[in-house]
């Protein structure tokens, strides 16, 4: 079959937001009966054929460098692949540390000599927001690259653009709100407060959500007058670098915003030891953050802000309304591929609503649309890449051969590409990997408990904190338990709300500092004091 265009199959009309298209109730109550695995319904099978011509050009490659693009200086470039297929889309030009060099030699400049920290804040967030009309105008050319490049759902991706224009139009207002204080002190002193940008932000933005991370990081840092080298990661380049030249069409004068795509061995390691980068803004994996923490220490003792992994319990009361917490359940699960670092991946279930609960996630999970993201009504596309699919089969046969109970899925689907059956687990127990460590996928694993005490120990019993979920329709529920968990975020009644305002981050190994809202402001700011003496004051 010839390859077809989205054009005709998928329009974003109907999309208004982010959370509407995302968080509905589709209103199934169907089962399955317990025993053999079912295959998965015609309808998800059908959605996986030809695969759709995505409606654009690759237009941006190289490195974004003092307001031109360039290629690196080695010449080297690496393929970028399309996750449904594995062929590759472009070949991108891989920053080495030479490039990282260039790119924080412009920052500096930029910030040292250049506008961009001497405009008014008034200037500063007209930029932004010419960029974020940008976004807006080119919403649907932006959303099909991304969903090229990522395997998340067109109709994902519409969402997430219309956040990113959200995002950066809330942080322009932020822009002319930021001030210090007059302070009062003991004796015959006038006392201020300054708060000053940083200067040169180095930023780590993952692949999950290239889009949503550029927003969060860089909307908060302009707002605040530092310049930026952001390094993207290597499966997802290209809907940063074209927001990138977007941004150049706004007024950013060159050299405020690069960005560099490679490796992090490379590239990722060479901008955490640069000398001349004042602080550093990371997301992806605890593992990876550790090091990226270390190496800012080994240098200039760069501030960092850390947003990393998680495995969020979710937890289903007994007074449960069971066919809307299945499919809230559902959503904070199998969300985005279930590659999300809050995705609720130990749904703890009350042991009166269990067996109703797990026999209609099961059929839940058999009933999602699985094929081309570019096709009208799917609802989950391919993971990320090879390895990230192989690390998932691999968890899902620890859970087979720890004991846990596989309900549903539990193998690739289709023939190509790096697709991966909805998958769900009964009868998983707190020491099986499953339930301990980050799988990034779409394996939701269902545990059983008896009581608040019990649950919210065993909610607890991990080295991450990044959110929660809560279902229930008993207030005093909801309040020992919003208090009771460790956790950054902790939704009640709902999952995956991402409001610009609502701050983000984690406990313990789930990282340091907040993303978005207020909270997010000081991660790039200094706090000056300045105290001068009075002379016969005429009040104090």
């Amino acid at each position: 079959m010839a390859a077809r265009r989205i054009s005709s199959l998928l329009s974003p009309s109907n999309v208004s937001s982010f959370t509407s298209a995302f968080l509905r109730s589709s209103g199934k109550n169907s089962s399955c009966g317990r025993g053999i695995i079912p295959r998965f319904s015609t309808a998800a099978s059908a959605a996986y054929e030809e695969p759709i011509t995505p409606p654009v050009s690759v237009s941006r490659t190289q490195l974004l460098i003092n307001g031109q693009f360039v290629d690196s200086a080695s010449g080297k470039t690496f393929p970028t692949l399309d996750p449904r297929t594995a062929e590759v889309i472009a070949h991108v030009a891989e920053a080495e540390s030479e490039d990282v060099n260039r790119a924080v030699a412009a920052a500096r400049k930029a910030f040292d000599e250049g506008p961009w920290p001497r405009m008014t804040a008034y200037e500063r967030s007209r930029i932004m927001l010419r960029f974020a009309d940008l976004v807006e105008k080119n919403t649907n050319e932006i959303a099909a690259l991304e969903t090229w490049d990522n395997g998340k759902t067109y109709e994902q991706a519409i969402g997430e653009v219309e956040v990113l224009t959200r995002l950066f139009r809330y942080y322009a207002g932020w822009a002319d709100k930021i001030h210090g204080l007059t302070v009062p002190a003991d004796g015959s002193y006038h006392v201020q407060t300054l708060h000053e940008p940083i200067g040169v932000a180095g930023q780590i933005i993952p692949w999950n959500f290239p889009l949503l991370m550029f927003a969060w990081k860089v909307g908060p840092a302009l707002a605040c007058g530092n310049s930026i080298v952001l390094k993207t990661a290597e499966q997802t380049p290209l809907s940063a670098l074209y927001v990138g030249n977007l941004f150049l069409e706004a007024g950013l004068p060159p050299g405020v915003l690069n960005i560099i795509s490679g490796f992090g061995p490379t590239a990722g390691a060479a901008l955490c030891s640069h000398m001349d980068v004042d602080k550093l803004a990371f997301t992806g994996s605890t593992a990876t953050g550790k090091t990226v923490l270390a190496l800012a220490a080994a240098s200039n003792l760069k501030p960092v802000t850390l947003e990393l992994g998680g495995k969020s319990p979710f937890i289903v009361c007994e007074d449960a309304d069971v066919d809307k917490a299945v499919e809230l359940a559902h959503v904070a699960l199998f969300f985005n591929q279930g590659q999300c670092c809050c995705a609720g991946s130990r749904t703890f279930v009350h042991e009166r609503v269990y067996d109703e609960f797990l026999e209609k996630a099961k059929a839940r999970a058999l009933e999602r649309v699985v094929g081309d993201p570019f096709k009208k009504g799917v609802e989950q596309g391919p993971q990320i890449d090879k390895e990230q699919f192989a690390k998932i089969l691999n968890y899902i046969k620890s859970g087979v051969e720890s004991g846990a109970t596989l309900e549903a899925g539990g193998e690739r689907f289709g023939s190509k590409g790096f697709y991966v059956q909805p998958t769900v687990f009964s009868g998983v127990q707190d020491n099986m990997l499953i339930a301990q460590d980050e799988i990034f996928g779409p394996v939701q694993s269902i545990l059983k408990f008896k009581d608040l005490n019990e649950v919210i120990k065993r909610a607890n019993a991990t080295s991450f904190g990044l959110a929660a979920g809560i279902f229930t329709q008993n207030i005093d529920v909801a309040n020992t338990l919003t208090r009771a968990i460790k956790a950054g975020t902790i939704f009640v009644n709902c999952f995956d709300v991402f409001d610009a305002a609502i701050p983000f981050g984690g406990y313990k190994q789930s990282g340091q500092g907040r993303q978005k809202g207020i909270y997010s402001l000081s991660n790039y700011l200094q706090v000056k004091a300045v105290v001068t003496p009075l002379k016969n004051p005429a009040w104090l």
